[in-house]
């Protein structure tokens, strides 16, 4: 059976999109709000993920109680995040049970009651997000790399700023909602098993009527440096490196992609075999590709002993230039399968689903199919690949550094 892709503008300019996929009994729905972390204003770094509590603690005719015992009722999973220019909200749940979700979800948005008792507890959590970062330098290594990669804001952390949050207020809060919750800017997606008539019925009679402004495109600042260290007592150096690439609409998305998994794209690339296993300098390593609209990169971090922190650093930045040299077709077919492995789990998720058509639309104004894909990624060789390396050579590197002491770098 041939990939579908459904789609229906309302008449204010809300998108909804859907992906059938046969043999599933379940589904899963993403409104995807304007409401990242780039696109809110500045010093309320954190609001987004305050609102997408706040929002589920009571909407339309019922209490933060009743509310969560309706959605608990009907088995739904929920799934949100926050992103640098979406903050989405959804779920995956047995698809008998999709109309009674969307009216929930119609009402969280549209409706949410905000008070402000419920203000406090709501940004506490958000509080206590950016708190636990501590125990957790992996993650937090990789969230200030991003923000010193990117250009400002579309680095902003995406977990929050403590100080902001604690300067946040339920009032500042209200109107960043009432204004980022743009439902003509919004995308909806569902994927698995639906009906899209009734779908587009029952979105339409929910938000068809709200109108909204056309934003202000974000204003691009600078980068924020080369290379930063902050100081950590524990027994480790984290290590995170990242370096500009192929964004996802260019035509060379793909060969930076393949090539991202030369590097890292399981036990037998680049980075483990040479950093790891021949040379044990670190106890974890991996690459992967990241994309905004705008930027892209090549993300890599690597865990290692003070003592070896230097030359594991050295050797990671050796290994992304060298790729540039060749690679072998042996190395290039295990990272295709690597890919298309991954394409092929991820078909089989309506939640994976329902998020990837958004992303789709959002960065390119369509739907790629998963025949397409495949077809992009097969159609990619050594001689592409080396070509597009020569072209967009990684020469500048931004490094952060989480441990007792620094490395050098320049």
């Amino acid at each position: 059976m041939a990939q579908q892709t459904d789609k229906h503008i309302l008449d204010n300019g809300m998108i909804l999109l859907g992906e059938p996929m046969a043999g599933v009994e379940s589904v899963a729905f993403d409104f995807m709000l304007p409401a990242g972390v780039a696109v809110l204003p500045d010093g309320v770094c954190g609001a987004a993920n305050v609102a997408s509590d706040w929002i589920f603690r009571g909407a339309g005719s019922r209490e933060s109680r009743a509310l969560g015992d309706a959605l608990d009722g009907l088995g739904l999973h929920r799934a949100d995040s926050v992103g640098s220019a979406h903050l989405s909200i959804g779920a995956s749940l047995e698809s008998s049970n999709l109309a009674e979700a969307l009216a929930l979800y119609s009402d969280v948005i549209l409706n949410p009651h905000l008070t402000d008792e419920q203000f406090t507890p709501a940004r506490q959590l958000a509080v206590e997000g950016v708190v636990a970062l501590a125990d957790e330098p992996r993650q937090m290594v990789m969230l200030e790399l991003r923000k010193r990669f990117y250009p400002s804001p579309l680095g902003r952390s995406t977990v929050g700023q403590i100080e902001e949050l604690e300067r946040l207020t339920a009032e500042r809060t209200r109107q960043i909602i009432k204004t980022s919750f743009n439902i003509p800017q919004t995308i909806f997606t569902v994927a698995g098993k639906y009906d899209f008539e009734a779908v587009c019925k029952q979105i339409g009679e929910a938000f068809g009527g709200c109108d909204g402004a056309v934003p202000d495109g974000v204003e691009i600042g600078a980068r924020a440096g080369q290379y930063t260290h902050i100081p950590n007592d524990g027994a480790q150096v984290h290590i995170g490196m990242m370096t500009e690439t192929a964004r996802f609409p260019d035509d060379d998305y793909y060969n930076a992609r393949v090539a991202t998994s030369v590097l890292s794209g399981g036990m037998s690339a680049r980075l483990f075999t040479e950093v790891r296993e021949k040379r044990g300098l670190c106890y974890a390593i991996g690459a992967r590709y990241h994309s905004l609209k705008d930027a892209a990169g090549i993300m890599c971090y690597a865990g290692t002993a003070p003592d070896k922190a230097q030359e594991t650093l050295d050797v990671i930045v050796a290994e992304f230039k060298r790729l540039a040299e060749g690679m072998s077709n042996e190395e290039l077919d295990r990272a295709k399968v690597g890919l298309e492995s991954s394409l092929i789990m991820q078909s089989e998720s309506s939640g994976s689903r329902a998020g990837a058509i958004g992303s789709d639309y959002y960065m390119l104004g369509r739907v790629r199919s998963l025949d397409e894909i495949k077809e992009r990624i097969e159609a990619t060789t050594v001689e592409s690949i080396v070509d597009f390396l020569k072209r967009n050579p990684f020469e500048d590197f931004t490094v952060v550094t989480i441990g007792p002491q620094e490395v050098r770098f320049e």
